[in-house]
């Protein structure tokens, strides 16, 4: 019976369950406006720190769960997460915000090395959604750093963006979430970039994709031609490129998705009715994501002897 109760003691030690406003009785009450504070100082630098900070989310939480591993640096004998070949495209200021806001939260005495990174990830997310006109909400907290981060772990993690419908469930089941949160989470392609690699099979060969927008496809084929610099890169959403907001989804309803796998959110018929419900309706898509975004925060979360807290994000301790 004791042995029975140190292994439920040990148990419920390491799997302490996250929760709002973790830090308001910490160390650091202030953690979360102070993060909001760097966030929008950023935000007011340029606007791509929304899409850039948005993408670093999700990137890192189907690696490995929402850790914080995607931040870490390669050094001379690990390739880490963030030099795959599927995390090239992640935007340097989607980094550096999340960099900003721990040395803004470590600038204050009481607070250093009191709040991870993965935590700042979450409300760097958050902020940067609420600054781009997308909905507030409460963000669960108590995270810690992940000690790994390899390149080999992202193999198969991500979807590229050829993916269908039945590909796409199927990587989001593997992570707890539904085909709805699947639909919900995808526009966080109504901010950010892609690069033309992305999308050039749609645009150009002998048959190009029937679904596409034919007035889209020549607007594409204009920014992105034969040979073009692969550093160029077109906005998902080229209605409402800086707001984060459910024209993502009327954007699919005119054939204007950028990737394939956007697009078939909507050609195909099992998705199309949720696609058109959060097309007309704010409110419903407002709900429906951040139920989603909640539930995608708590994948794979680090706890206990699992992980730490970084004291550089992007350098294990």
């Amino acid at each position: 019976m004791a042995a029975l109760l140190l292994a439920l003691m040990l148990l419920l030690s390491t799997a302490a369950p996250l929760r709002r406003n973790y830090y308001a009785g910490s160390a650091c009450p202030d953690a979360e406006s102070i993060v909001r504070e760097a966030v929008t100082k950023k935000f007011r630098q340029t606007s791509v720190t929304v899409g850039a900070t948005v993408h670093l989310f999700f990137h890192d939480c189907f690696v490995e769960g929402c850790d914080a591993s995607v931040i870490v640096a390669s050094t001379a004998n690990n390739t880490a997460e963030k030099d795959h070949p599927v995390n090239l495209s992640l935007a340097g200021d989607g980094f550096d915000t999340v960099i900003r806001a721990k040395a803004a939260v470590d600038a204050v005495p009481r607070c250093r090395n009191k709040v991870s990174c993965a935590d700042i990830l979450v409300m760097a997310t958050r902020d940067v959604i609420a600054l781009a006109g997308g909905p507030s909400y409460a963000v669960e907290l108590g995270r810690l750093d992940g000690l790994s981060s390899t390149a080999s772990s992202v193999n198969g993690k991500l979807a590229p963006p050829s993916f269908n419908l039945d590909q796409l469930t199927a990587l989001f089941a593997t992570n707890g979430l539904s085909q709805t949160d699947m639909i919900a989470l995808s526009a966080g392609h109504t901010v950010g970039f892609a690069h033309c690699n992305a999308f050039t099979s749609r645009i150009r060969g002998p048959t190009p994709d029937p679904t596409l927008n034919s007035t889209f496809a020549a607007q594409l084929r204009s920014w992105c031609p034969p040979n073009v610099d692969p550093r160029i890169a077109v906005t998902m959403d080229v209605v409402t490129p800086r707001a984060f907001d459910n024209q993502y989804y009327k954007n699919l309803q005119n054939g204007m998705g950028l990737l394939a796998s956007d697009q078939v959110l909507h050609s195909d018929p099992r998705s199309r009715p949720t696609v058109d419900a959060w097309a007309q309706s704010s409110a419903a898509f407002n709900k429906a994501f951040v139920e989603a975004i909640t539930k995608m925060g708590r994948i794979g979360v680090k706890t206990g002897a699992q992980g730490n807290i970084r004291r550089n994000c992007a350098v294990f301790n």
